[in-house]
């Protein structure tokens, strides 16, 4: 878990950065001064910190610009399934005064101390709520290329499309269940929670702030609607394929039937 708080940041104040920079990354057996384990995270430089996490997100804490290019270099040949350009998103941390720790609308995200256990009770939020952002935009796009087949199923009862059209709309309601479902339990609480209950507090803000549960409940009710969508394409599929089986069928038979009389008339 993770170190003392001696090691965390000395400053009042720092920045964080989460960054979404593949759909996987490989944290086995990476080098450096590990301040934890699950999730991974390295000190880098004198204060700050990088925490992975293997749904293919780095949250950087109180690190420069190089530093962040320095250590994504690291990550190059353990990314999987790279994205271009990053899904980010970025926060403000600072001690705060009360004793309740309370997050501010649009304002920095106080704690009580800059101890390495509340920071990572920060990144993994973070790291949560930028892996919902690529996929509510991935499920939007996906959306508006089925709106068009849905509105003319609903409007004329049949679609123009042709079979390599409807396998393609297929393919990608298909492609992005796949990569949704089951990358990251937006539910789960992070590992530090085990050792130190009292940070609950802290993450149940952090998760109300940035409506963690709600964005994945919207998320899995799209992901169904998806799910029906290709399941509907499929029966489309299906039906256009049984349909001219039986026209070739017919066909076959009344060109048979058209043979026997030519053979018929010929004999006689």
């Amino acid at each position: 878990m993770a170190d003392s708080v001696s090691t965390a940041p000395t400053t009042d104040q720092v920045s964080a950065h989460a960054l979404q920079i593949g759909d996987r990354i490989n944290t086995a057996g990476f080098e450096g001064q590990l301040l934890s384990t699950a999730p991974l995270a390295v000190r880098v430089g004198s204060n700050g910190f990088a925490v992975v996490f293997r749904y293919g997100v780095v949250v950087f804490v109180g690190l420069t610009a190089d530093q962040e290019a320095e250590f994504l270099g690291k990550l190059e040949t353990r990314t999987f399934g790279k994205i271009a350009p990053y899904e980010d998103e970025w926060a403000k941390i600072q001690v705060a005064k009360e004793g309740d720790e309370p997050i501010p609308v649009g304002g920095p995200i106080l704690v009580r101390e800059l101890s390495v256990e509340r920071l990572l009770v920060v990144a993994d939020a973070l790291a949560k709520s930028v892996v919902l952002a690529r996929d509510e935009r991935q499920v939007a796009n996906v959306f508006d290329t089925i709106e068009p087949f849905a509105r003319e199923l609903g409007g004329e009862g049949r679609t123009s499309r042709n079979r390599t059209a409807l396998l393609k709309l297929l393919g990608n309601a298909l492609l992005v269940q796949h990569r949704l479902s089951g990358r990251v339990a937006v539910s789960d609480k992070p590992d530090v929670l085990w050792d130190r209950p009292d940070l609950e507090r802290l993450y149940a803000r952090l998760e109300d702030e940035y409506e963690l549960s709600e964005r994945a409940e919207t998320m899995n009710r799209k992901l169904e609607v998806i799910a029906d969508t290709a399941t509907t394409l499929s029966d489309i599929i299906d039906t256009k394929r049984a349909l001219r089986l039986e026209i070739i069928v017919v066909f076959l038979i009344a060109f048979e039937i058209l043979i026997t009389f030519y053979e018929i008339y010929t004999r006689h």
